[in-house]
C-alpha cells in the first residue's frame, strides 16, 4: 500500500502551461540521441524533470476564513514584519511577511491563502537575483494582488527567482477567489511574498517546507478546533 500511495503521490497531473515546455524537451533529446545516442538518456531525464516541475496536484484546503494558507510549495524564508511594496498600495506601517522560497524541485502553482475578492493587481519589472535573498522582494520582476478578506486586505506577491523568466498569473480584477484556489504559477525558481494586516501571528517556523494549499501560515484570532477541508 505505501509504494501505491508514493506512485499516486508522484504521477500527478501536468499542468497545461507546462505542455510546450515538455514537447520542447523530449525533441531536443530525440535529436541529441541522433547525434549521441547516451545524449537522449540524459535528454529523457531532464524532460522527466520537467514534467515534474510542471505538476498540479490536488491539495485539501482548509476551510477557515481565519486562517492564511501557504500560496506556494517551498521554505519558509522570512518571517518578519516589513513595509509592503508602495505599488500594493496597503500603506507605510509594518506588516507581517511570511515568505516562500520555491526551488527548481518544488511544484510552482501558485494558490490563494485565503478566501477573498481580488481588488488590484500590479506588474513590475525588475532584476533577477536569487529569490531567497531578502532584497530580491525588493529588486525582482514581480506581481502583486491585494485581496479584500473578512480581515482585511492582504497582499500576495509572485516573486521571479535567478533563472525564472516569466510570471503567469491567471486572477482578475473584482474577481472571488476561494482559499487554495489556483491563480498563477513561476517558471522556474521563485518566491511568494504575504503580507498580513493586524492580528494575524505566525504559525510556521523559519525553515519550515510549506505546501500550497494546505500549510497553514499565519491566524487571526485566538486558535481553534479542528477545519474542514475541501479538494480544490
Amino acid at each position: 500500500m505505501s509504494l501505491l500511495n508514493t506512485v499516486r503521490n508522484t504521477i500527478v497531473p501536468v499542468h497545461k502551461e507546462g505542455y510546450v515546455f515538455v514537447a520542447a524537451f523530449f525533441v531536443a533529446s530525440l535529436i541529441l540521441g541522433w547525434i549521441f545516442e547516451p545524449l537522449f538518456w540524459v535528454g529523457l531525464v531532464l524532460t522527466l524533470w520537467c514534467a515534474y516541475f510542471f505538476r498540479d496536484p490536488e491539495r485539501m484546503t482548509p476551510q477557515d476564513d481565519d486562517l492564511v494558507i501557504s500560496p506556494a510549495d517551498g521554505k519558509v524564508s522570512s518571517i518578519q514584519m516589513v513595509t509592503p511594496p508602495a505599488e500594493l498600495n496597503l500603506g507605510n506601517e509594518p506588516m507581517l511577511r511570511i515568505s516562500v522560497f520555491m526551488n527548481v524541485f518544488n511544484c510552482h502553482v501558485n494558490r490563494a491563502p485565503m478566501r477573498g475578492r481580488v481588488v488590484s493587481i500590479s506588474y513590475r519589472s525588475g532584476s533577477f537575483v536569487n529569490a531567497e535573498l531578502d532584497k530580491a522582494s525588493e529588486d525582482n520582476e514581480r506581481n502583486g494582488l491585494v485581496i479584500e478578506t473578512v480581515h482585511g486586505q492582504i497582499g500576495v506577491v509572485q516573486i521571479a527567482g535567478l533563472v525564472a523568466r516569466r510570471i503567469l498569473c491567471w486572477a482578475n480584477n473584482n474577481e472571488p477567489l476561494d482559499a487554495g484556489e489556483r491563480f498563477g504559477l513561476i517558471r522556474f525558481g521563485s518566491r511568494l511574498d504575504v503580507f498580513l494586516p493586524a492580528g494575524a501571528a505566525a504559525r510556521v517556523s523559519l525553515g519550515q517546507t510549506a505546501i500550497a494549499g494546505e500549510t497553514v501560515l499565519a491566524e487571526f484570532g485566538s486558535p481553534k478546533g479542528p477545519v474542514i477541508s475541501r479538494r480544490s
